[in-house]
């Protein structure tokens, strides 16, 4: 493909597209680039293999240390697992991008973007999805796009396209919006407890800078003479599904109206229909029937054309009588209950929530600045994370088996918008200054799991002692969209996700909202569709919290008495070394003989904990001693701690010694140091100063009797 270059500006910025110079044997490529910030995206399409029955796409965000001018640490010297944020990127990209392919596409398909290039002002991540786009349509695979994608942030009362990552930073809004032809199909953003008007305005504003970017794709491939695929399904042999149909319908209706079954038993119940009404009258029809043919060919084809006429079916049901399956209203959240402190207090906190058949149990630990997930790294201007949410999904909570691995993408999203609906109410960090981990463990699952991980959480919190401004609950909003006909589900379960258009979960306070996920399986909702949905949530998101404040209403005043107790001090940041001492020996030293933990930090704070509080408040006296700033006339009271010939080694506060000179003793010759002290003797003794090498010297001589008075004064009231 002959080289070309396309320049999109808006709001001052530019985006850079850049097709036919790199990699031209990917199916299609793009370099999109916005400041010095470059990435690579590539689409590469397969034939598909036999016996695959569903989208095998496959999404790739690759990080390069090089494109900050880095060399990687380590032994191998080279980049390894993906960090937590490259995954998250990668679910990004996947997730706007995945209900824009035709849902009989059976291809193998592979998005690889890669960053490498990278500036401290434009973040990666938007352009790796409008570059997805490109490199699809580039690629001709059958695609409902262009599809585009753009942050708005909001600094002020302004909104913001593309902010920096220091306008994020300093505004209350970071909102991803992703959008089709047919209007909007994906938002991800975490707010600062803003109004639901702002939150629908800010989407409508990004969806118009989406549209700008849609246009630029189109102007693209019309300027390369690239004619895309038609989208026509191919032709769908109806016999199975009409002989599913008529013989099954009826039972399938009345289970879906059988609103007393739960999930287990609306479940046995069409998996019995499945096998008496379909799969046995199949069984016994001649082998040279086509139906029986077909089955025989397609093990999983009765599994799916059964599951298509109950999705029909169950969709119609909404929309004709607005009625679910489990007989709620459209708007009605299902029985809720909340209990805290269900664990020992070794935990520190505990949190669990039901909604329906969903559980989720929820444990807080508190912890030290030591304890800080370190994210720095040479790409990202991020420091350290203080509050650490992880999501874990375990088969049993859907009644499943299988090998237990570490946390998926899935998992890692979850926790990852679960931690974002948390962080607006989080306490400053000089008000409160642990480390928070909070795991949400999912014990049973029928919808909406990462919400209730959120209520989970913010119990387990308020159990745990820490002082969260206000309470955060959730809500996962469903769609159900037929024709023209659309119908938004309060809360839904696991079903109306699976047969659904649309998962929608919504998290916030009584003031507004904290975080939003939108994901859609149709290819694009409109703007009024989804104020209605965000509006909808906010009567469940004040249920639920009212369900949640019977449990506990605010944050224990008392922490877990296993929890650390944490002291902080302040240092000059010069004296960092002393107390760390050669090797850590001294800070090592203290350790030992309190039994606390002591963590400091680069600028001068050291936090100092220990589950006894005495432990801690002998750390902190220790090392305020040695980092006491001493000056010449300076009264102390110490305690002789060794005795050497030319003189006495004083204590005069914790961690810091001094010497008296032989000389320095009494009035007059001194024949022997044991004649005036003796080790473990409390004497007064004045600052003389300090010799060459910065060591403390002391005298016994010209102390006023009035200065002796006022330390052992200090001392008695110490």
């Amino acid at each position: 493909m002959e080289e070309f270059d396309q320049s999109i500006s808006f709001d001052g910025r530019d985006i850079r597209l850049k097709v036919g110079l790199l990699a031209p044997q990917a199916g299609g490529s793009v370099l999109i680039q916005s400041g010095d910030t470059a990435v690579l995206v590539t689409a590469t399409r397969a034939e598909g293999r036999e016996g695959i029955d569903f989208l095998p796409l496959i999404v790739d965000y690759e990080e390069r240390l090089y494109a900050a001018g880095r060399i990687p640490g380590g032994f191998l010297r080279r980049e390894g697992k993906p960090p937590e944020r490259a995954i998250l990127t990668s679910r990004l990209i996947d997730r706007p991008l995945r209900p824009l392919f035709p849902g009989w596409l059976r291809d193998d398909i592979q998005i690889v973007a890669t960053t490498l290039s990278m500036d401290h002002e434009v973040p990666p991540d938007i352009l790796a999805v409008t570059g997805a786009s490109v490199a699809v349509l580039l690629a001709q695979i059958p695609f409902y796009g262009p599809m585009a994608a753009v942050r708005v942030g909001l600094v002020g009362d302004d909104f913001i396209i593309n902010p920096t990552y220091q306008e994020i930073e300093q505004g209350d809004l970071d909102l991803v919006v992703a959008g089709s032809p047919d209007g909007v199909v994906m938002v991800e953003a975490g707010a600062n407890q803003l109004p639901e008007q702002d939150i629908i305005e800010a989407i409508d504003f990004g969806y118009e800078a989406v549209q700008e970017l849609i246009q630029a794709q189109r102007q693209l491939i019309q300027q390369l003479g690239i004619e895309m695929p038609t989208i026509e399904p191919p032709v769908v042999d109806e016999t199975l599904t009409n002989f599913i149909s008529d013989r099954a319908s009826e039972a399938i209706k009345q289970v879906l109206s059988q609103y007393d079954f739960d999930k287990n038993a609306r479940d046995a119940a069409l998996d019995e229909i499945k096998k008496t009404k379909i799969e046995a009258v199949i069984a016994e029809l001649p082998e040279e029937e086509p139906i029986k043919i077909a089955t025989s060919e397609n093990p999983k084809a009765i599994a799916n054309e059964f599951k298509a006429v109950t999705k029909k079916l169950m969709r119609a049901q909404i929309i004709e009588q607005g009625v679910r399956v489990d007989g709620r209203t459209l708007d009605q959240v299902r029985p809720i209950s909340c209990r805290v402190g269900l664990l020992p207090q070794r935990v520190h906190g505990s949190g669990l929530f039901r909604r329906g058949l969903t559980q989720v149990l929820s444990i807080a630990t508190l912890g030290t600045s030591g304890d800080a997930q370190d994210l720095a790294d040479d790409l990202h201007p991020e420091d350290e994370k203080r509050y650490l949410h992880h999501y874990n999904f375990p088969p049993f909570s859907v009644g499943e088996t299988k090998p237990m691995r570490s946390p998926g993408r899935r998992e890692i999203g979850h926790g990852a918008l679960a931690e974002r609906a948390i962080v607006p109410v989080l306490p400053p960090q000089e008000e409160f200054p642990y480390v928070v981990r909070v795991v949400s463990e999912v014990l049973s699952s029928n919808g909406s799991t990462s919400m209730g991980s959120v209520c989970g959480s913010t119990l387990a919190l308020m159990d745990a002692g820490v002082p969260i401004t206000k309470p955060v609950s959730g809500a996962a909003m469903g769609l159900i969209k037929e024709n023209d006909e659309v119908r938004i589900l309060t809360d839904i379960q696991g079903i109306e996700d699976f047969l659904g258009d649309m998962d929608f979960k919504v998290a916030g306070t009584d003031t507004g909202i904290t975080a939003l996920q939108m994901d859609m399986k149709i290819t694009g909702l409109s703007m009024d569709v989804v104020a209605k949905a965000i509006q909808q949530a906010k009567p469940a998101r004040m249920h639920i919290l009212e369900e949640m404040l019977k449990a506990i209403t605010q944050p224990r005043s008392e922490l877990s008495p296993y929890a650390p107790r944490l002291l902080t001090i302040k240092i000059d940041p010069e004296l960092i070394g002393l107390v760390i001492g050669p090797a850590g020996k001294t800070i090592k030293g203290i350790t030992e003989q309190t039994g606390a933990k002591i963590d400091i930090e680069d600028d001068g704070t050291v936090v100092i904990a220990a589950v006894e509080a005495e432990k801690a408040e002998r750390a902190r006296s220790i090392i305020s001693g040695m980092t006491r700033k001493l000056n010449e006339g300076d009264v102390y009271v110490g305690k002789v701690t060794r005795i050497i010939d030319i003189g006495a080694f004083v204590e005069i506060l914790p961690g810091k010694e001094g010497m008296i000179h032989i000389s320095q003793l009494a009035e007059g010759r001194v024949g022997k140091v044991e004649d005036e002290v003796a080790v473990g003797d409390e004497i007064v003794v004045k600052v003389r100063g300090f010799d060459n090498k910065g060591r403390l010297n002391l005298t016994r001589l010209g102390i006023h009797p009035e200065e002796a008075a006022a330390a052992r004064a200090t001392v008695a009231v110490k």
